[in-house]
Protein backbone atom coordinates (compact mmCIF):
# COMPACT_ATOMS: atom_id res chain seq x y z
CA UNK A 1 0.00 0.00 0.00
CA UNK A 2 1.59 3.29 -1.28
CA UNK A 3 0.89 6.30 1.42
CA UNK A 4 1.97 8.70 -2.72
CA UNK A 5 -1.59 7.75 -3.75
CA UNK A 6 -2.96 10.08 -1.03
CA UNK A 7 -2.97 13.89 -0.29
CA UNK A 8 -0.38 14.13 2.56
CA UNK A 9 -1.66 17.23 4.73
CA UNK A 10 -5.09 15.24 5.02
CA UNK A 11 -5.80 13.00 8.08
CA UNK A 12 -2.32 11.81 8.67
CA UNK A 13 -2.75 9.95 11.89
CA UNK A 14 -4.98 7.43 10.97
CA UNK A 15 -3.59 6.92 7.25
CA UNK A 16 -0.34 5.86 9.37
CA UNK A 17 -2.19 3.75 11.81
CA UNK A 18 -3.28 2.21 8.65
CA UNK A 19 -0.32 1.68 7.10
CA UNK A 20 1.00 0.17 10.32
CA UNK A 21 -1.70 -2.11 10.59
CA UNK A 22 -1.21 -3.50 7.11
CA UNK A 23 2.53 -4.01 7.56
CA UNK A 24 1.77 -5.55 10.64
CA UNK A 25 -0.84 -7.86 9.33
CA UNK A 26 0.36 -8.68 5.93
CA UNK A 27 -3.03 -7.18 4.38
CA UNK A 28 -3.04 -6.11 1.07
CA UNK A 29 -5.29 -3.15 0.24
CA UNK A 30 -5.38 -2.38 -3.78
CA UNK A 31 -6.54 1.08 -4.72
CA UNK A 32 -8.32 0.86 -8.73
CA UNK A 33 -10.89 3.11 -10.00
CA UNK A 34 -12.18 5.09 -6.33
CA UNK A 35 -12.33 2.06 -4.23
CA UNK A 36 -9.56 0.18 -2.19
CA UNK A 37 -10.11 -3.56 -1.75
CA UNK A 38 -9.10 -6.25 0.01
CA UNK A 39 -9.57 -10.11 -0.70
CA UNK A 40 -11.77 -11.26 -3.79
CA UNK A 41 -10.64 -13.87 -3.26
CA UNK A 42 -8.86 -13.44 0.13
CA UNK A 43 -5.44 -15.49 0.50
CA UNK A 44 -6.26 -18.98 1.23
CA UNK A 45 -9.67 -18.84 -0.15
CA UNK A 46 -10.79 -22.49 -2.27
CA UNK A 47 -13.43 -22.56 -4.26
CA UNK A 48 -16.50 -20.43 -6.58
CA UNK A 49 -16.75 -16.97 -5.28
CA UNK A 50 -19.93 -16.52 -2.72
CA UNK A 51 -23.72 -16.94 -3.65
CA UNK A 52 -25.37 -13.73 -4.04
CA UNK A 53 -26.92 -12.52 -0.82
CA UNK A 54 -23.82 -12.25 0.71
CA UNK A 55 -22.79 -8.97 0.41
CA UNK A 56 -24.02 -6.06 2.64
CA UNK A 57 -23.73 -2.85 1.95
CA UNK A 58 -22.22 -0.27 4.86
CA UNK A 59 -23.05 3.56 4.92
CA UNK A 60 -22.84 6.81 6.71
CA UNK A 61 -19.16 5.92 7.76
CA UNK A 62 -17.08 8.71 9.12
CA UNK A 63 -14.90 9.73 6.10
CA UNK A 64 -11.47 9.58 8.02
CA UNK A 65 -11.88 6.02 9.02
CA UNK A 66 -10.05 3.23 7.49
CA UNK A 67 -9.86 -0.63 6.84
CA UNK A 68 -7.43 -1.07 10.30
CA UNK A 69 -11.19 -0.23 12.22
CA UNK A 70 -13.66 -1.86 9.52
CA UNK A 71 -11.92 -5.01 8.56
CA UNK A 72 -11.69 -6.17 11.93
CA UNK A 73 -14.97 -4.95 13.36
CA UNK A 74 -17.03 -6.91 10.02
CA UNK A 75 -14.56 -9.94 10.31
CA UNK A 76 -15.69 -10.35 13.89
CA UNK A 77 -19.04 -11.95 12.92
CA UNK A 78 -17.89 -14.33 9.54
CA UNK A 79 -15.04 -14.78 7.25
CA UNK A 80 -14.42 -12.37 4.44
CA UNK A 81 -14.19 -12.77 1.00
CA UNK A 82 -14.41 -9.47 0.23
CA UNK A 83 -14.09 -5.84 1.51
CA UNK A 84 -14.52 -2.73 -0.82
CA UNK A 85 -13.98 0.94 0.41
CA UNK A 86 -14.74 3.37 -1.54
CA UNK A 87 -12.44 6.44 -1.99
CA UNK A 88 -11.58 9.74 -2.63
CA UNK A 89 -8.71 11.35 -4.38
CA UNK A 90 -7.91 13.15 -1.24
CA UNK A 91 -7.28 9.50 0.76
CA UNK A 92 -10.31 10.32 2.78
CA UNK A 93 -13.33 7.66 1.94
CA UNK A 94 -16.46 8.54 0.52
CA UNK A 95 -18.91 7.36 3.80
CA UNK A 96 -19.64 3.81 2.14
CA UNK A 97 -18.05 0.43 1.57
CA UNK A 98 -18.94 -3.04 0.73
CA UNK A 99 -18.21 -6.34 2.95
CA UNK A 100 -18.70 -9.48 1.15
CA UNK A 101 -18.80 -12.95 3.39
CA UNK A 102 -17.85 -15.99 2.36
CA UNK A 103 -22.19 -17.11 3.50
CA UNK A 104 -25.58 -15.49 3.64
CA UNK A 105 -25.43 -16.35 7.83
CA UNK A 106 -22.65 -13.82 8.00
CA UNK A 107 -24.14 -11.47 5.72
CA UNK A 108 -27.10 -11.66 8.01
CA UNK A 109 -25.00 -11.60 11.74
CA UNK A 110 -23.31 -8.45 10.21
CA UNK A 111 -26.67 -6.60 9.79
CA UNK A 112 -27.95 -7.66 12.75
CA UNK A 113 -25.06 -6.37 14.60
CA UNK A 114 -23.71 -3.43 13.29
CA UNK A 115 -26.97 -1.48 11.88
CA UNK A 116 -26.75 1.63 14.22
CA UNK A 117 -23.60 0.67 15.55
CA UNK A 118 -21.62 3.70 17.06
CA UNK A 119 -18.67 2.91 14.99
CA UNK A 120 -17.18 6.11 16.31
CA UNK A 121 -18.63 8.66 19.44
CA UNK A 122 -21.63 9.85 17.72
CA UNK A 123 -21.16 8.09 14.54
CA UNK A 124 -23.72 5.35 14.04
CA UNK A 125 -23.53 3.71 10.86
CA UNK A 126 -26.09 1.83 8.09
CA UNK A 127 -25.81 -1.41 7.87
CA UNK A 128 -27.81 -3.74 5.20
CA UNK A 129 -27.76 -5.63 2.25
CA UNK A 130 -26.52 -4.97 -0.77
CA UNK A 131 -28.61 -4.73 -4.12
CA UNK A 132 -26.62 -5.86 -6.78
CA UNK A 133 -28.12 -3.18 -9.57
CA UNK A 134 -26.46 -4.05 -12.77
CA UNK A 135 -27.95 -1.55 -15.05
CA UNK A 136 -26.82 1.96 -16.03
CA UNK A 137 -28.89 4.44 -18.36
CA UNK A 138 -27.51 7.08 -20.79
CA UNK A 139 -29.71 9.52 -21.48
CA UNK A 140 -29.80 12.66 -23.94
CA UNK A 141 -28.17 10.85 -26.81
CA UNK A 142 -29.10 12.30 -30.66
CA UNK A 143 -31.53 9.65 -32.35
CA UNK A 144 -28.98 8.73 -35.19
CA UNK A 145 -26.66 7.06 -32.70
CA UNK A 146 -26.87 3.00 -33.43
CA UNK A 147 -26.70 0.30 -30.99
CA UNK A 148 -23.72 -0.91 -32.49
CA UNK A 149 -21.75 2.66 -32.14
CA UNK A 150 -22.50 2.98 -28.23
CA UNK A 151 -21.67 -0.65 -27.89
CA UNK A 152 -18.51 -0.26 -29.54
CA UNK A 153 -17.52 2.79 -27.85
CA UNK A 154 -18.43 1.18 -24.40
CA UNK A 155 -16.63 -1.96 -24.78
CA UNK A 156 -13.85 0.20 -25.42
CA UNK A 157 -13.82 2.31 -21.84
CA UNK A 158 -15.54 -0.24 -19.65
CA UNK A 159 -15.14 -3.91 -18.72
CA UNK A 160 -18.53 -6.18 -18.66
CA UNK A 161 -20.64 -5.31 -20.73
CA UNK A 162 -23.55 -7.39 -21.20
CA UNK A 163 -26.05 -5.98 -23.54
CA UNK A 164 -27.29 -2.21 -24.83
CA UNK A 165 -31.00 -1.68 -25.44
CA UNK A 166 -31.80 1.91 -27.09
CA UNK A 167 -35.44 3.52 -25.92
CA UNK A 168 -36.72 6.71 -26.93
CA UNK A 169 -36.49 9.15 -23.80
CA UNK A 170 -39.06 9.58 -21.80
CA UNK A 171 -37.53 12.69 -20.38
CA UNK A 172 -36.59 14.59 -23.92
CA UNK A 173 -38.03 14.89 -27.14
CA UNK A 174 -35.77 13.65 -30.12
CA UNK A 175 -33.61 12.42 -28.05
CA UNK A 176 -32.65 8.51 -26.78
CA UNK A 177 -32.12 6.99 -23.54
CA UNK A 178 -29.58 3.82 -23.53
CA UNK A 179 -29.73 1.20 -21.23
CA UNK A 180 -26.40 -0.37 -20.13
CA UNK A 181 -26.94 -4.30 -18.70
CA UNK A 182 -23.59 -4.99 -16.98
CA UNK A 183 -22.05 -8.56 -15.37
CA UNK A 184 -22.49 -8.04 -12.07
CA UNK A 185 -22.89 -4.84 -9.79
CA UNK A 186 -19.41 -4.54 -9.32
CA UNK A 187 -18.87 -4.09 -13.01
CA UNK A 188 -21.32 -1.82 -13.27
CA UNK A 189 -20.49 0.33 -10.72
CA UNK A 190 -16.84 0.48 -12.08
CA UNK A 191 -17.92 1.39 -15.07
CA UNK A 192 -20.26 4.61 -14.00
CA UNK A 193 -17.52 6.10 -12.22
CA UNK A 194 -15.36 5.27 -15.39
CA UNK A 195 -17.47 7.28 -17.65
CA UNK A 196 -18.40 9.44 -14.94
CA UNK A 197 -14.94 10.48 -14.03
CA UNK A 198 -13.62 10.45 -17.45
CA UNK A 199 -15.74 13.01 -19.04
CA UNK A 200 -16.52 10.13 -21.95
CA UNK A 201 -17.74 11.53 -25.27
CA UNK A 202 -19.86 10.30 -27.89
CA UNK A 203 -19.43 12.41 -31.18
CA UNK A 204 -18.06 15.11 -29.27
CA UNK A 205 -21.06 15.23 -26.59
CA UNK A 206 -20.16 13.92 -23.39
CA UNK A 207 -22.71 11.53 -21.77
CA UNK A 208 -24.35 11.50 -19.07
CA UNK A 209 -25.29 8.23 -16.83
CA UNK A 210 -26.70 7.39 -13.98
CA UNK A 211 -27.89 4.36 -12.03
CA UNK A 212 -31.00 2.73 -13.85
CA UNK A 213 -33.93 3.86 -11.61
CA UNK A 214 -36.87 1.61 -11.34
CA UNK A 215 -39.57 4.02 -12.57
CA UNK A 216 -37.48 5.10 -15.84
CA UNK A 217 -37.31 1.52 -16.68
CA UNK A 218 -41.06 1.08 -16.18
CA UNK A 219 -41.10 4.35 -18.75
CA UNK A 220 -38.73 3.27 -21.57
CA UNK A 221 -40.03 2.09 -24.71
CA UNK A 222 -38.07 0.20 -27.45
CA UNK A 223 -36.86 2.67 -30.65
CA UNK A 224 -37.33 -0.51 -32.48
CA UNK A 225 -39.48 -0.99 -35.94
CA UNK A 226 -43.07 -1.21 -35.47
CA UNK A 227 -43.65 -3.22 -38.18
CA UNK A 228 -42.14 -6.70 -39.62
CA UNK A 229 -43.97 -6.27 -43.46
CA UNK A 230 -43.37 -3.60 -44.94
CA UNK A 231 -45.65 -1.91 -47.08
CA UNK A 232 -49.45 -3.48 -48.96
CA UNK A 233 -53.13 -2.54 -47.65
CA UNK A 234 -54.24 -4.38 -45.12
CA UNK A 235 -57.60 -5.98 -45.33
CA UNK A 236 -60.57 -5.33 -42.99
CA UNK A 237 -60.47 -7.12 -39.75
CA UNK A 238 -63.42 -8.68 -37.89
CA UNK A 239 -64.78 -7.96 -34.45
CA UNK A 240 -62.34 -9.60 -32.12
CA UNK A 241 -63.87 -13.17 -30.62
CA UNK A 242 -63.14 -13.67 -26.96
CA UNK A 243 -59.98 -15.52 -26.41
CA UNK A 244 -59.45 -19.33 -25.73
CA UNK A 245 -59.10 -20.19 -22.01
CA UNK A 246 -56.49 -22.13 -23.37
CA UNK A 247 -54.32 -19.67 -25.57
CA UNK A 248 -50.41 -20.26 -25.83
CA UNK A 249 -48.33 -18.40 -22.85
CA UNK A 250 -46.97 -16.00 -25.53
CA UNK A 251 -50.33 -13.90 -25.03
CA UNK A 252 -49.93 -13.61 -21.67
CA UNK A 253 -46.14 -13.05 -21.77
CA UNK A 254 -46.73 -9.93 -23.70
CA UNK A 255 -49.65 -8.93 -21.76
CA UNK A 256 -47.43 -9.00 -18.64
CA UNK A 257 -44.54 -7.70 -19.87
CA UNK A 258 -46.78 -4.60 -21.22
CA UNK A 259 -48.44 -4.61 -17.83
CA UNK A 260 -44.69 -3.98 -16.51
CA UNK A 261 -43.68 -1.16 -18.70
CA UNK A 262 -46.74 0.75 -18.15
CA UNK A 263 -47.93 0.06 -22.02
CA UNK A 264 -51.61 -0.92 -21.59
CA UNK A 265 -52.99 -3.96 -22.62
CA UNK A 266 -52.11 -5.11 -25.96
CA UNK A 267 -55.28 -5.78 -28.80
CA UNK A 268 -55.08 -8.64 -31.38
CA UNK A 269 -56.69 -8.26 -34.51
CA UNK A 270 -56.12 -10.61 -36.96
CA UNK A 271 -57.98 -11.98 -40.19
CA UNK A 272 -57.74 -15.17 -41.73
CA UNK A 273 -57.13 -14.63 -46.11
CA UNK A 274 -55.99 -17.79 -47.26
CA UNK A 275 -56.12 -21.41 -46.98
CA UNK A 276 -54.45 -24.22 -48.33
CA UNK A 277 -55.95 -28.02 -48.99
CA UNK A 278 -53.05 -29.18 -46.40
CA UNK A 279 -54.92 -27.51 -43.37
CA UNK A 280 -52.62 -24.71 -43.42
CA UNK A 281 -53.86 -21.12 -43.18
CA UNK A 282 -52.82 -17.52 -43.77
CA UNK A 283 -53.21 -15.17 -41.61
CA UNK A 284 -52.97 -11.16 -41.22
CA UNK A 285 -52.43 -10.01 -38.17
CA UNK A 286 -51.95 -6.73 -36.11
CA UNK A 287 -50.78 -6.25 -32.44
CA UNK A 288 -51.99 -2.48 -31.02
CA UNK A 289 -50.07 -1.84 -27.73
CA UNK A 290 -51.54 1.16 -26.64
CA UNK A 291 -48.29 2.79 -25.16
CA UNK A 292 -46.56 2.24 -28.60
CA UNK A 293 -46.42 4.75 -31.11
CA UNK A 294 -47.21 2.62 -34.20
CA UNK A 295 -48.88 -1.00 -34.73
CA UNK A 296 -47.26 -4.06 -34.94
CA UNK A 297 -48.66 -5.62 -37.97
CA UNK A 298 -47.50 -8.78 -40.49
CA UNK A 299 -48.75 -12.02 -41.49
CA UNK A 300 -48.07 -15.73 -40.61
CA UNK A 301 -48.80 -19.43 -41.66
CA UNK A 302 -51.42 -21.96 -38.88
CA UNK A 303 -52.52 -24.94 -39.22
CA UNK A 304 -56.14 -25.31 -39.21
CA UNK A 305 -58.44 -24.94 -36.33
CA UNK A 306 -57.87 -27.58 -33.49
CA UNK A 307 -59.25 -28.96 -30.34
CA UNK A 308 -60.26 -26.51 -28.10
CA UNK A 309 -58.26 -23.42 -30.18
CA UNK A 310 -59.15 -21.80 -33.27
CA UNK A 311 -57.15 -20.79 -36.46
CA UNK A 312 -57.72 -16.62 -34.83
CA UNK A 313 -55.85 -18.11 -31.72
CA UNK A 314 -53.16 -19.79 -33.14
CA UNK A 315 -52.25 -16.48 -35.26
CA UNK A 316 -52.58 -14.49 -32.45
CA UNK A 317 -49.94 -16.60 -30.63
CA UNK A 318 -47.72 -16.37 -33.67
CA UNK A 319 -48.11 -13.32 -33.86
CA UNK A 320 -47.63 -12.14 -29.88
CA UNK A 321 -44.34 -14.50 -29.75
CA UNK A 322 -43.09 -11.90 -32.70
CA UNK A 323 -43.86 -8.89 -31.17
CA UNK A 324 -41.97 -10.34 -28.10
CA UNK A 325 -38.77 -11.43 -30.10
CA UNK A 326 -39.14 -7.86 -31.97
CA UNK A 327 -38.89 -6.02 -28.05
CA UNK A 328 -36.29 -8.28 -27.21
CA UNK A 329 -38.01 -10.70 -24.84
Amino acid sequence: LSPQVWTKNINQANKKALLAWAKETGIDLVQVNGQRRYGGPPPGWVGDPPPPGTEVFIGKLPQDVYEDVLIPLFQSVGRLYEFRLMMTFSGLNRGFAYAKYSNRHSAKMAIAAFHNFEVQRGCTIVVRRSTDKCELSVDGLATSVKQQELEAMLRRVTEGLLRVTLYASPCQRQAQLAVLKYHTHQAAATAKKSLVEGNVRLRGVEIRVDWLKPDLKQKVQPCKKPSWVQGGKYPRFPKQAAESPVLHDAVGCLKALCQRQCLGTPLFLTECIQAKPNGWLRFWCRVVIPGCPMPFSGFTWVQRDGPGRSGHDEAKVAAALKVLQMLGE
